[in-house]
Order: C-alpha cells, then structure tokens, then sequence
C-alpha cells in the first residue's frame, strides 16, 4: 500500500492506554457525501458503477484520498472491481489500485476547509457484499450485505465507522423489479428502453456497512406513519400475507420503547425487507433486511430479530463505534436493548429468562476462550467482531451489570445523555464511560477495565452461619475463576421466619477469600446471593453445617 500508511490516526480508548483497530485511517479527509450510480442487468452478474465522493479537507497540503475497492482476483474471470478512469476538477486523475485500497492524486493539493469532489467509475462482478443470485423462490435478486467490511467489494467508499457520509443511490435496473435503498425514495423514471431509474437519497449521515441495495419482485405494504414517519414492509410477492403479518405488530412497540426510553428515531423512514443471503437480520439504516425464511412460521419467531435490528437505529446507526475494537457499542447494545424491550413487553419473568439463557452460551464461550475481551486491542482480524456469545452477549451482560451498580436512574439518564451527545456521529468506550460516570457521579473505571478489557466471567462459592451472640450473619466467600479476583458488589437475601419480605443487604467482592459480617436479630431461614440476576456470575451458597 503506497503512501497511505503514513495517514495512520490513533485514537485513545478506554483505559488510557493507546488501543485502535489497523484500519488506516486519513486525519487529512472528511468524506461528506457519496452519490452511487449503478446499473445492472438481466444478462450479466456485472454492475457499471460510477462513484462521487464528496470530501472537506482537514489540513492544507494534503494532495491524495483512498478508498477501499475489492479488485478483481487473479484467476482467469475472477470477481472483483476494475476502475475504468477516475476525475476530478474537471481532469482525469492519476490513481494507483493495488491491494484493494485506490490511492487517488489530486490535480492539485488541498486547502484546509476546502470542499473536493472525484469521481470514480468502475466495472465488475462483486465476490461478497452485492450477492446476485436466486432467492428461495427461484427469482434473481440482488441484495447488498456490508457487515462488517464487505461494501468496498462494491463501492468506492473509505469502508470503516469512523468516516459517516450521507449518500444517493440511482440504480438503473430492468423495470420488472423494484428498487430500495437508504432514506426516502425520491426519483422513479421509466426509461423507455425496459430499464428504470430510481432514487433514493440519505440524508443522515451512516457508516459504510449500513449503506443497503436490494432489487428484486417486491410487494410492498405503507403501513399507518407513525408520529409522521414512512413504515413500510417489503416481501416478495409468493409471500406477501404472511410477511406483512410477520413485520407488523413488533414494529410500532420497538418505535415507541426506543424512541421513549433512549431518544428521538434518527431517521426519515424505516422499512423492514426480506432479503436474500441474510442470516437473521441487517440493521442498515432506515431499510432493514432480513433473511429469506424471516416470513416462515409463527410471527413472534422473528420478533426478537426485528425489535433487534430496531435498536440498531439508536445504537450502531445512529450512535456509531469509531473503532472496531469497540464494536461492543453496537452489537452488545442492541443485545440488550432486546431484553429491555422483552422486560418492557413480557416482564421480568421473560427478562431473566433471556439474560440467563445468554449467560448458558457465555459461559461455555469463555471456557473455550479464557482470553476472549469485550474490547478488542488494535483488531485487525474482522472475523472477531462477529463473535455472538462474547461481543454480543457479554457485552449485553456487561450493560446489565452496569445497571445494576449504578441503578435503574442513573442508568436511564446515562444513556439518553450519551444517545444525545453522539447521535449521527461516533462515539468510543471511554466517550461512554465517561457519560455514564458524570450522570452517575461514580468512578467506573474499575468496573469498565475488568469487564471490558478481561476475560473470564465470576464464579463463586459460599457459606453462611449465624451468630446468636454476635446477632449477625457470617458469610465467607471464595473467588473460583483462574483469572485475578472481580470487584463486584452482590446483593444478598436474606429469608427471617415472621418477616413477610425478604431483606437484601449490598457487600462488596474484592479478594479471592474474605470473610464478611452483617448485622442480623434473628437466624436467617435462607440466604440468596444476586437475587435479581444482575451478575454474570455462578454462585454456589450454602449453611455452614450443611456444607460441611
């Protein structure tokens, strides 16, 4: 890679220390705005692409910009893209395309504030991120699958969260389909030739991997707005009662949980569309998709994918990690925005039971993976961001263990504070750490570097006895994991005869062994460690005698 390596940006994390993904990033180039130009066809896999890439420069002198585009591979008809030609200023550019990164050089270098434009056009099958293929019903389609860095095997973009653009596509494609993208629809035209035109526009600025295409058979359903806002739902037309079903009911309540709890919907529209490709759901912004088989079955099979993939609007869309170490801000979120909404709609019943399920998977995940961390450190393998039980899952669990620390208020208000600071731009962990830590007024830097930056979950056993002359409770507590002790404090029950409710006592685990004493009048019946499931702990606890 020529040149570009010099662009390299760190970017400070969590714990003070240096931590950011490899991604070389460009501190001199703001991309603004892409405009796509695309046309495909019935007798080729091929698209023609044309690419604007509008950019503010940052600094003077900076004479080049890089976008990431997949070129083809080296065997003979293999899938890539080929740039035919690229301008700027009026003139063709010169440009270096080597190990998928297109190293542009401008006419002339850059002014700090300046606003620049090149264009890109480009031809080629894509290998990934634009799958042209059947769906289950035999008909071609063409859906875009970005997650998590596979738009560049398509489009020209600087392919990382770190640089949101607002976009347009104009797709050119036969008239027997219908075209969606981001945003609002703003442009259809009949060619005259057996070709349409249609165009959509962003205007919200979004990361790379939310940009979405799908062109297919569609039957498409407006549902009633909600609050003025286009909801639509997109399935093909074999299934079109029971998609407009599946689609309908958890849609609104997401909208209403989300918007009320977090913070206003960032967006102009939200459709929900069955794609082809998709496993489980895509959270591209405005226009989600969802796999082929999303409409088979019962409805509420899919329910927990769509309210899922609509937290995504908040947290990933809308607030976005600028790094992929920190993908936990998206993934982990939406994880637990999903039980918040279950907890909202179902109860706590249902709540608990998910947590519990997720915490199963956790702990079998980190037996294989002792060293697995929530926070990556300088990732470069991309493989790891889609690790579900530990990104996603644990991640979730470290929210809920958050909550549990500060309390339902000061997490509540933390998260709309950090949702209003960082919506439509990007955010790191310590950017929310320290949200969380002035709304809470807490030091959380302990809890924020065992959960996010170790590995391991905590395990421990206990034994309690009561003490007639002391009048107290006596537990002794050991930590069990491998890994250095957790410091973590535990709610514990306490059952009295004669006493109608329980009562719950807060300590705190610091060491490997300790020894704790709470006042007691009577001799406890039983005695519960996280009697709310707030930990992501296994406990063991019995009487003294019995444990003997």
């Amino acid at each position: 890679m020529r040149r570009v390596a010099g662009l390299l940006l760190v970017v400070a994390a969590a714990s003070g220390s240096a931590r950011a993904d490899t991604y070389p990033r460009q501190p001199g180039v703001d991309v603004l705005h892409y405009t796509f130009r695309l046309a495909l066809a019935d007798d080729s896999d091929a698209i023609e692409g044309e690419a604007t890439v509008g950019f503010r420069v940052l600094g003077d002198g900076v004479s080049e910009i890089a976008l990431d585009l997949v070129q083809p591979s080296p065997m003979p008809g293999g899938r890539g893209m080929t740039v035919e030609g690229v301008t700027g200023d009026g003139a063709a550019l010169r440009f270096d395309h080597a190990q998928d990164r297109l190293l542009i050089h401008l006419a002339r270098p850059g002014t700090r504030g300046e606003l620049r434009e090149v264009v890109v056009r480009y031809r080629g099958v894509p290998a990934t991120g634009l799958l042209v293929a059947p769906n289950k019903h035999g008909d071609r389609t063409f859906f875009s699958d970005n997650w998590p860095d596979k738009a560049r095997h398509w489009l020209p973009v600087v392919d990382h969260p770190y640089d949101k653009a607002t976009s347009e596509f104009l797709v050119t494609a036969p008239a027997h389909y219908q075209v969606v993208s981001n945003g609002l629809l703003v442009e259809e035209t009949d060619l005259g030739d057996g070709r349409r035109l249609s165009r959509w526009r962003q205007s919200v600025p979004i990361a790379p991997w939310l940009y979405v295409l799908g062109v297919a058979r569609f039957a498409v359903e407006h549902r009633p707005t909600w609050h003025g806002l286009p909801i639509e739902t997109w399935v093909f037309p074999q299934d079109r009662d029971q998609g407009f079903e599946a689609f309908a009911l958890p849609t609104v309540a997401a909208l209403d949980f989300f918007s009320t709890r977090v913070g206003p919907y960032a967006y102009e529209r939200l459709a929900n569309i069955q794609a082809n490709g998709v496993k489980g759901g895509m959270e591209a912004a405005t226009s989600i998709l969802y796999g082929d088989d999303s409409v088979s079955g019962p409805p509420e099979r899919w329910d927990s994918v769509i309210v899922h993939e609509i937290a995504h609007q908040w947290f990933g869309n809308a607030v976005t990690e600028g790094d992929w170490d920190d993908v936990w801000l998206s993934e982990g979120f939406a994880t637990y925005f999903t039980h918040l909404f279950v907890e909202y709609a179902e109860g706590r019943d249902a709540f608990v039971a998910g947590l519990r399920a997720d915490r199963d998977q956790i702990r079998a995940f980190d037996a294989k993976n002792p060293g697995y961390r929530i926070v990556h450190d300088n990732l470069s393998d991309m493989k790891q961001v889609t690790t579900g039980a530990g990104t996603y899952r644990k991640g979730a669990w470290t929210l809920h263990m958050l909550r549990g620390v500060i309390g339902d208020e000061a997490f509540w208000s933390g998260i709309r504070e950090y949702y209003r600071l960082y919506r439509d731009r990007n955010a790191s962990t310590a950017d929310f750490r320290r949200v969380m830590e002035e709304t809470s007024g807490r030091d959380l830097g302990w809890f924020f570097d065992q959960w996010l930056y170790r590995g391991g979950m905590l395990k421990v056993k206990a034994r309690w006895s009561w003490d007639a002359a002391a009048r107290a409770l006596h537990l002794d507590l050991e930590q069990l994991q491998t890994a250095e002790p957790f410091r973590m404090p535990i709610d514990v029950a306490i059952e009295v005869a004669g006493e109608a409710e329980r009562r719950t006592d807060r300590i705190e685990l610091r060491e490997r062994r300790q020894s704790l004493r709470i006042p007691l009048d009577r001799e406890p019946r039983s005695v519960v460690l996280d009697p709310r499931d707030f930990l992501l702990m296994d406990a063991e606890i019995a009487h003294a005698d019995a444990a003997r």
